[in-house]
């Protein structure tokens, strides 16, 4: 099966909850706020362009009228966070991303809200995303999965110390910045865990067994989407797939899987190793954590200091011509997000610390 037809159903799926997914990247920054970015209101931009969708709002190209740089805003329209019962989700991502600082994740840069539209500003990751570069080429070969997913064990285990649970690992959610190091984005479903949380979240193909059953879920779930994501940018497609949602939910408390010969043997250890239905026995949630990740025989050789400051050579670089090519990013229909309407009093309140 095709990577363009397994993207197909991931945007036609629909599952009868609000938080599942469709595809709607986001593009990161690497500074956080000043006073003077504070200070900024929606007048000290141009909106360019929009560079992404989803289901209640876009992200648009921008730039800052008195400094010429480009940035990314995410614009999402308050209706539409409510109606869709999103609103803790949106708090949880602007909350989340003012406090994590890593190479591999997106910062927030600015933030701020009107009575029609909440707004998230990051600087703009002109790679575009994994996903494209994946659906090119078919599939990776293994010393290119092997470099993406060395940076990717790096941010989680960063987010899994800061109690964060990501909850959305997926090609679509991986931008390549101007060099081909990975920003990994769109943290609308991450969660600051204590224990356990119990909501359906994510993506079906990705979807860990305890999310599907219902069990309570933690930070293993990072994990078991990861062995998801190896398999798809080695195969070409994901492990679990079928032509609805709950056909792919079937398949993966199944757990039987279908190996492609070409697959290293090696690579399909750690695979299997994350795939495991059991997550207290899961590799990356046991008593060592993303140690037992970081120390299998697929990373051998892997200098783990210089995966963190970006030493090694990226696989693929970017097409760039100046700082706003968009040429990276789909097209997508230009829509009057300005028409929003103004939401009542009671309702802009549920945002009052936005």
């Amino acid at each position: 099966m095709a990577s363009s037809k397994v993207a197909r159903l991931r945007q036609q799926q629909a599952s009868g909850t609000a938080c599942i997914t469709g595809k709607e990247p986001l593009i990161s920054a690497d500074a956080g706020d000043s006073d003077s970015e504070k200070d900024r209101g929606l007048k000290d931009f141009d909106i360019i362009k929009t560079i992404g969708t989803g289901t209640f709002g876009r992200v648009c190209l921008c730039r800052e009228k008195s400094t010429g740089k480009y940035g990314a805003m995410k614009i999402l329209a308050i209706g539409d966070v409510i109606r869709l019962k999103q609103v803790e989700h949106v708090k949880n991502e602007k909350n989340i991303l003012q406090e994590v600082r890593h190479p591999f994740i997106i910062s927030l840069r600015w933030h701020y809200r009107d009575d029609t539209c909440l707004y998230m500003l990051f600087d703009y990751v002109c790679g575009g995303e994994l996903f494209s570069y994946l659906r090119n080429a078919g599939r990776f070969s293994n010393s290119t999965a092997n470099f993406y997913t060395a940076e990717i064990v790096l941010a989680l285990e960063y987010l899994h110390s800061q109690s964060v649970v990501y909850r959305d690992l997926k090609p679509e959610n991986l931008l390549l910045d101007r060099d081909g190091h990975l920003k990994i984005t769109d943290f609308g479903f991450a969660k600051k865990l204590t224990d356990r949380t119990w909501t359906l979240c994510g993506t079906p193909e990705y979807l860990a067994p305890e999310i599907i059953q219902s069990k309570g879920h933690n930070k293993a779930v990072d994990w078991w989407a990861l062995g998801v994501l190896i398999y798809e940018m080695l195969a070409g497609y994901p492990p679990f797939f079928d032509d609805n949602p709950f056909g792919i939910y079937e398949k993966i408390l199944a757990g039987k899987i279908e190996w492609p010969r070409h697959l290293d043997p090696v690579a399909k250890d750690l695979i299997k190793k994350l795939l495991v239905q059991d997550r207290t026995k899961r590799l990356g949630n046991m008593k060592n954590g993303a140690d037992d990740v970081k120390r299998h025989r697929w990373f051998k050789g892997i200098e783990w200091q210089d995966v963190f400051y970006r030493k090694l050579k990226p696989p693929i670089v970017p097409r760039i011509s100046y700082d706003g090519d968009t040429r990276n990013f789909d097209e997508y229909p230009e829509a009057d997000w300005k028409a929003a309407p103004s939401v009542a009093e009671a309702d802009q309140k549920l945002f009052d610390d936005f």
